[in-house]
C-alpha cells in the first residue's frame, strides 16, 4: 500500500510537471512573437534613420548648390563694378586730358595777345597748379577707392570660406550622431536574437524532459499494474 501511494504521489508530480512545462511552452510563443515585434520595429527604425540621412544629404547637396550659385552671381556683379570704375577712371582721365589741353591753348593764347600782362600770367599759372594738384588729389582718391574695394572683396571671400568650413563641420557632427545611432540599434539587434536562440533552446530541452516525464510516467503505471497483479489472490 505504502508502495501505491509513493507511485501515486509520483505519477502527480509527473503531472504537475507536465502541466508546467506545457504552460511555458505556450508562453514561449508568445515571447517569440513579441520579440519578432521589436525586430521589425528596430529594422523600421533602421529605414527611417536611413532615409533621413538621404534627406539630409539631398538637403545639403541643394544648399551648396544654392551657395555656388550665389557666388556665381556675386562674381559678376562685382566683375560689374570693376569695369563700372575703371569706366569712370578712363572717363575721369580724358576730362582731365581736356581741361590740360584746353589751359594750355588758353596759356598760349594769351601768352601770344598779352605779352605784357605778367600779372595775369602769373595768376594763370596759379590756376594751373591748383588745378594739376586737384588732379593729383583725384587720382589718388580713385586710387584709395580700388584699394577699399579690393580689400572689400577679400573680406567677402574670406567670409564666404568661414562659411563653407561652418557647414562642413555641422555635416560631419550629423554624421557621427547618426553612425553612433545605428551602431546602438544594430547592438539590439543582436541581442534580440542572442534571446531568441536561447528561447529556442529551452523549448528543445522543454520538450525533451516531457517526453522524459511521459516515458516515466508510463513505467510507473506498468510497475503499479505489476504490484496490483501481485496484490490480487
Amino acid at each position: 500500500m505504502l508502495l501505491l501511494l509513493l507511485l501515486l504521489l509520483l505519477l502527480l508530480l509527473l503531472l504537475l510537471l507536465q502541466l508546467l512545462i506545457l504552460l511555458l511552452l505556450l508562453l514561449l510563443p508568445l515571447l517569440l512573437i513579441l520579440l519578432l515585434l521589436l525586430l521589425l520595429l528596430l529594422l523600421l527604425m533602421l529605414l527611417l534613420l536611413l532615409l533621413l540621412q538621404l534627406l539630409l544629404l539631398l538637403l545639403l547637396l541643394q544648399l551648396l548648390i544654392l551657395l555656388l550659385l550665389l557666388l556665381l552671381l556675386l562674381l559678376p556683379l562685382l566683375l560689374m563694378l570693376m569695369l563700372l570704375l575703371l569706366m569712370l577712371l578712363l572717363l575721369l582721365r580724358q576730362l582731365l586730358l581736356l581741361l590740360q589741353q584746353l589751359l594750355l591753348l588758353l596759356l598760349l593764347l594769351l601768352l601770344l595777345m598779352l605779352l605784357l600782362m605778367l600779372l595775369l600770367l602769373l595768376f594763370l599759372l596759379l590756376l594751373q597748379l591748383l588745378l594739376l594738384l586737384k588732379q593729383l588729389l583725384i587720382l589718388i582718391l580713385l586710387l584709395l577707392l580700388l584699394l577699399l574695394l579690393q580689400l572689400l572683396l577679400l573680406l567677402l571671400l574670406l567670409l564666404i570660406l568661414l562659411l563653407l568650413m561652418l557647414l562642413l563641420l555641422l555635416l560631419l557632427q550629423l554624421l557621427l550622431l547618426l553612425l553612433l545611432q545605428q551602431l546602438l540599434i544594430l547592438l539590439l539587434l543582436l541581442l534580440l536574437l542572442l534571446l531568441l536562440l536561447l528561447l529556442l533552446i529551452l523549448m528543445l530541452l522543454l520538450m525533451l524532459l516531457l517526453q522524459l516525464l511521459l516515458l516515466l510516467q508510463q513505467l510507473l503505471l506498468i510497475l503499479l499494474l505489476l504490484l496490483l497483479l501481485m496484490l490480487l489472490p
